[in-house]
């Protein structure tokens, strides 16, 4: 698609969305809208974006991205009716912070030897400096998934130097957080030590060099089809059956799924 297509098109989604929030005759719903209202559909539509890159499924990615994309404009308008920003403003600002953080690529300045890792989290500190940020763990955000917050939050503090060397720190603090969950006696203490615990466990897979969010997520996969598995063994159903039998059946899909790697 030419550039100038790209331009059209995207012209054309910012004129419909100009025309749903019309006071005059704009869609009722589109315009009762505001930035809260629609954020969680906002954060569904990443997740649904991510879906659609799992299942390796072109014509739904490609429908996926168009509904975020819909969102970014969505909010645009909506800030843009209350004479904060527009459009081109979300478009520039990103545009200007790529180019300040890729100085090798916009810039006149040769590689400084920084791996790109460090150069794009150097550039972003030094934003977030700008901004006048206090911490090293400002600006990760509240409405990120808690394990993926975690890890966030662990991988700034690495960065500063509060990190174990090797997954044998870590490790011990799970075996340490394990222990103190068993020994709660009140649901308070039940909850704040789960939550010590799962920290610790994303600190340790984090330690391993493995995304504590992917890790949950091929589980989650391979727990839902191993279930299933288990139910179409048992003709439909688990139910009504004891543990014993429960474990015979999961134990006969995974030796199948070994038998068939």
């Amino acid at each position: 698609m030419t550039s100038l297509s790209n331009t059209r098109a995207m012209d054309r989604l910012i004129a419909i969305m100009a025309r749903l929030r019309d006071p005059v005759g704009g869609c009722e719903w589109d315009l009762a809208q505001d930035f809260a209202s629609i954020a969680p559909y906002t954060i569904e539509e990443a997740y649904e974006v991510a879906d659609a890159i799992t299942r390796q499924d072109m014509p739904a990615l490609r429908e996926e991205l168009g509904d975020l994309l819909l969102q970014v404009v969505f909010h645009a308008r909506i800030a843009e009716d209350a004479g904060q920003f527009a459009f081109a403003d979300v478009a520039n600002a990103i545009s200007d912070k790529m180019e300040a953080r890729h100085p090798h690529i916009f810039g006149s300045e040769d590689p400084d030897g920084q791996s790109r890792q460090d150069r794009w989290e150097n550039a972003k500190a030094a934003e977030r400096a700008a901004k006048g940020a206090t911490s090293a763990l400002e600006g990760v955000a509240l409405a990120l998934p808690a394990l993926m917050r975690a890890e966030k939050l662990q991988k700034r503090a690495s960065r500063v130097g509060f990190d174990w060397p090797d997954p044998a720190g870590p490790t011990a603090k799970v075996v340490e957080e394990t222990a103190e969950l068993a020994a709660a006696t009140t649901d308070a203490e039940r909850l704040e030590e789960a939550g010590d615990f799962l920290f610790a466990a994303a600190n340790l897979v984090r330690a391993y060099g493995i995304a504590p969010e992917d890790a949950l997520r091929a589980a989650n996969a391979k727990f839902e089809r191993r279930f299933r598995g288990m139910e179409a063994l048992a003709g439909g159903s688990i139910a009504g059956r004891d543990l014993a039998a429960q474990e015979a059946l999961w134990q006969a899909v995974k030796s199948d799924e070994k038998s068939q790697a």
